[in-house]
């Protein structure tokens, strides 16, 4: 499924539950992307924190059963593990009321965590562990550390947990850079860039922050991705939506494990609008979906 697996995967920021009515599930977008790509069979290492209560330790006791790195969690004696309530519509669309402060804005740098970042060659990161100064200022600690790992920047909009001026920092850091298409058009406005039109939204960011690999998702009507400055495009796939939470971090997850592996980058598009097209068929963030899955599902789709 990829040729070279010999990719170390590190992704920073928030661990939490998701509390959906009575229901709790253990997610996170960092957290989804390291599963994610865990579950194909990369090294990945998690660095985050948690309260030193149950909700912690069993999102820890989880994170170790799905074979990530936990040397860089860190357990807080002084706020709880992160919470967010979540609410969806009737096509299954979510809204997201998240718990502040949580043990995650609280990321402190440590030997264990720099260590980590050494040996990454990719690094996943959100503009959510920003919110607070703690996390923010270890993740920019750690962007700065290793000038070889590819960084990729997943933008993952939460209001009222973001500006403009942290956004654009964030992005001038990225080789990378994954939006939603309101998430672009929201974020080149405010950097003074008026247009609809997507392609147009995705060239003034690309030279902007000097980024020539964006991916701009769009839903149920597929994606765009500019990968070293040239142009694709997929319809994405149809498939009957449970819930779209975790969707998106699927998608990204592999579509930059394809990319890094494979090195092409329609059959990068294709393979991950089918894991999140799949994702999105399931309940919940994280389902656990097998390899013969994912490629019947390709193949039904020739």
């Amino acid at each position: 499924m990829f040729l070279n697996k010999k990719i170390n995967a590190v992704s920073y920021g928030e661990v939490l539950f998701d509390v959906f009515g009575e229901e709790k599930i253990i997610g996170g977008a960092p957290l989804n992307l390291a599963l994610r790509t865990a579950s194909f069979g990369f090294p990945v290492a998690m660095i985050s924190a948690v309260g030193d209560d149950e909700d912690g330790k069993i999102i820890c006791d989880y994170i170790k059963e799905n074979q990530l790195d936990t040397r860089g969690i860190i357990t807080t004696q002084d706020y709880e593990t992160g919470v967010v309530q979540v609410t969806l519509n009737d096509r299954g669309s979510a809204t997201y009321e998240i718990k502040f402060p949580s043990a995650w804005d609280f990321i402190e740098l440590n030997e264990n965590v720099q260590n980590i970042v050494q040996n990454a060659d990719v690094f996943f990161f959100g503009s959510l562990s920003c919110r607070n100064d703690i996390s923010k200022n270890t993740l920019f600690s750690l962007l700065n550390s290793n000038p070889k790992m590819f960084k990729v920047f997943d933008v993952n909009l939460r209001k009222p947990h973001y500006n403009i001026e942290v956004l654009q920092q964030l992005m001038n850091k990225a080789d990378f850079i994954k939006f939603n298409d309101e998430e672009i058009l929201e974020i080149a406005s405010e950097l003074g860039f008026q247009s609809d039109n997507l392609e147009d939204n995705i060239q003034f960011i690309s030279k902007k922050t000097n980024t020539n690999s964006i991916c701009v998702t769009l839903g149920k009507h597929g994606s765009l991705l500019l990968w070293n400055g040239k142009l694709y495009q997929h319809g994405g796939y149809t498939v009957k939506v449970a819930d779209t939470v975790g969707a998106g971090d699927s998608f990204l997850a592999s579509l930059i494990a394809k990319l890094l592996s494979d090195k092409n980058p329609e059959t990068a598009l294709d393979f991950a609008s089918a894991v999140g097209a799949l994702v999105a068929s399931y309940s919940g963030a994280n389902p656990k979906l097998r390899n013969e899955e994912i490629d019947n599902f390709l193949k039904e789709r020739v």
